[in-house]
Parts: structure tokens; C-alpha cells; sequence
């Protein structure tokens, strides 16, 4: 699939608007193009929207939007995809951890599926033979050149061929492409259950767009909690209801044994340890399941806007 080509043709757009979207590109003569959505520079909602529709390689739609007042009074986030699995788990889920002395940052975007080493590309059959690749990263630091050529490198081109958009959580770009993941995290989910992503064929979310944090912990655990306290996903299906039925439950952020706490205190308790939590954690407050064979709709769990309070605070004091 061209998923770097279509992505690429966005951050084109993007590097050409740079100006009014407060994005700053950065290009030596033969190295990587690395745009910066909010390390350096303002960036902004507008930024954050591009980002996540570059990260899902252009195959799908990202919007601000309003939702439930009863569950978050303030903005929310809309996505939708025909091409749920190339879209979601094939470029935008995070499932490169770029781990560099001096460095950190979690990748995502098209270029994982010209890197291809994830064992997911083996269950999902998607590659992509690209010419240019493109990633986002989710950082606090904009990339060193020894980092860009290395992903050039795993990634089978050159240097001149890597363009890397870069914000942190703490950033407004940085929070709206990570809230922009509900459908992502739930496909996700499935997949981890070994459900056949592959019989989803459309995908809509929406989760609500916390106020941005003022330290990195704070903004990780606002932007996971929009998604597990706030998150609600419809997915269109084939096949048999049965298997729905069964592994419906499962799939909302209510399955796991952590739920019910802020992110931010599922953290500290594992000693801030990612891979100590439970991984059936990570997806989002609601599902709803739509048959195409039977026609049926099943729905799944359910907000905690009381969760969200607690962590997006309730209209006073700082936002840190």
C-alpha cells in the first residue's frame, strides 16, 4: 500500500502552511526533514488535526468537535476511517519505541510499515515499499541527525528520504494527535485478543480533548484517560454475532483489573513502569459493534466522566 506517498503529500501541505500553523521545518542538504509541531514552536489545534491525519498515512478524517455535556463539557475529538487496519494499526499505532542515549521517543506513522519488523505487520499482511517514508514522534526533543539516519537506515532510504514531525504531550499538536487514537487503541484491543481485525471494515471514534498539562506526567495521563474514562468507538463489522457477543466485554477500558483510577495513579502505583500495567487497560470507555451480516448493534462499557473530572480538573486552579 503507498501509505508513505499519501502521507508525504500531506506534509507537503503542511511545510508549505508552516507559517500560520506555527510549525518550524528544519532540512540540511541531504539529511532528514523534521517538522516541529510544539518541542520549539507554538504549534497549535490546526497542527495537532494534521498530525494525526498524516500519522493515519491520509486515510482517514480528524476533527474538533462538541460531544455528551454530561461527560465532558469541553472539546472533543472525532475520528473516522474506511481503511480501519492500514489507517490504525499498519501506521498510527505507537509501535516503535525509539530508545537513543540522549533520546526517547515514541514512533508512529507510515514508516513502521516500510520498517515492517513489528510482529504485528505479520498478523495484519500489510507493507509498504515507499520511496519516502514519514513518522510522528511523540517527543520532548527534536531528533539528532544520528537518530534521523538511523530510521533511514531500518527504514531502506536515505536520509533525504525521512521526514519526521515531532510535538510532545505537553504541547496542543502533541495532545490532539494522541486523544486522536480512539479507534486505534480498540482495533488494538481486538487484535491483542486475537479477534480478525480484518472483518472490521469501517470506524468511527470520538474522545474529549483534555486541557493540555504542564509536566509530561500530567500530560500522559490526561491524554490515556480521555481515551479509557472518556473514549467511545462504533465499528462496522462482518461476520457472526456470536463471536461479538463474546468478546465484546472484553474489549472497553472496564475489562482490566487497573480501571477505575486515573492514569496518572495506575502509573505511580507501577512504579512508572509502561509494561507493568495491565495491557487490557489501553482502549477505550465504550464500544459499540455494528453487524453488517445481521444487522445487529451490540454496545460495550461505558464513560466515567467522574474519572475525567478527577483528572482534567473541575474549572479551578492550574492545569499542571
Amino acid at each position: 500500500m503507498e501509505l508513505n506517498e499519501k502521507a508525504g503529500r500531506l506534509c507537503r501541505e503542511l511545510a508549505e502552511q508552516a507559517d500560520w500553523l506555527r510549525v518550524s521545518v528544519h532540512r540540511d542538504h541531504g539529511a532528514a526533514c523534521v517538522i516541529d509541531c510544539g518541542v520549539q514552536v507554538a504549534g497549535g489545534l490546526e497542527a495537532g488535526r494534521r498530525m494525526a491525519e498524516i500519522c493515519l498515512a491520509g486515510l482517514g478524517s480528524v476533527q474538533l468537535t462538541t460531544g455528551e455535556p454530561g461527560v465532558w463539557r469541553g472539546p472533543w475529538l472525532a475520528v473516522r476511517t474506511d481503511q480501519p487496519v492500514a489507517a490504525c494499526m499498519a501506521s498510527q499505532y505507537a509501535g516503535w519505541p525509539m530508545n537513543y542515549e540522549g533520546f526517547f521517543a515514541m514512533a508512529s506513522g507510515p514508516m513502521r510499515a516500510a520498517r515492517g519488523r513489528e510482529p504485528l505487520f505479520e498478523k495484519i499482511g500489510i507493507r509498504d515499499q515507499a520511496r519516502h517514508v514519514v513518522g510522528v514522534l511523540e517527543s520532548s526533543r527534536l531528533p539528532p541527525p544520528h537518530v534521523c539516519d538511523d530510521v533511514a537506515r531500518q527504514c531502506g532510504v536515505g536520509p533525504e528520504e525521512v521526514t519526521l514531525l515531532v510535538a510532545p504531550t505537553t504541547s496542543i499538536a502533541g495532545t490532539v494527535q494522541v486523544v486522536a487514537r480512539s479507534v486505534e487503541t480498540a482495533l488494538h484491543k481486538m487484535m491483542e485478543l486475537g479477534f480478525d481485525v480484518g472483518r472490521v471494515v469501517s470506524g468511527v471514534g470520538e474522545a474529549p480533548l483534555p486541557p493540555v498539562a504542564g509536566d509530561g506526567l500530567a500530560a500522559i495521563g490526561r491524554t490515556n484517560d480521555a481515551i479509557l474514562y472518556g473514549g467511545r468507538v462504533t465499528l462496522w463489522v462482518r461476520g457472526d454475532d456470536a463471536s461479538l457477543r463474546e468478546i465484546g466485554p472484553r474489549i472497553p477500558s472496564s475489562a482490566s483489573a487497573d480501571h477505575g483510577r486515573t492514569f496518572a495513579e495506575v502509573f505511580a502505583r507501577y512504579g512508572r513502569d509502561f509494561y507493568r500495567i495491565d495491557p487490557l487497560l489501553f482502549s477505550p470507555a465504550e464500544v459499540q459493534l455494528v453487524n453488517l451480516d445481521s444487522g445487529r448493534l451490540l454496545r460495550f462499557g461505558r464513560p466515567e466522566p467522574g474519572i475525567l473530572e478527577q483528572s482534567f480538573g473541575n474549572g479551578e486552579g492550574p492545569c499542571g
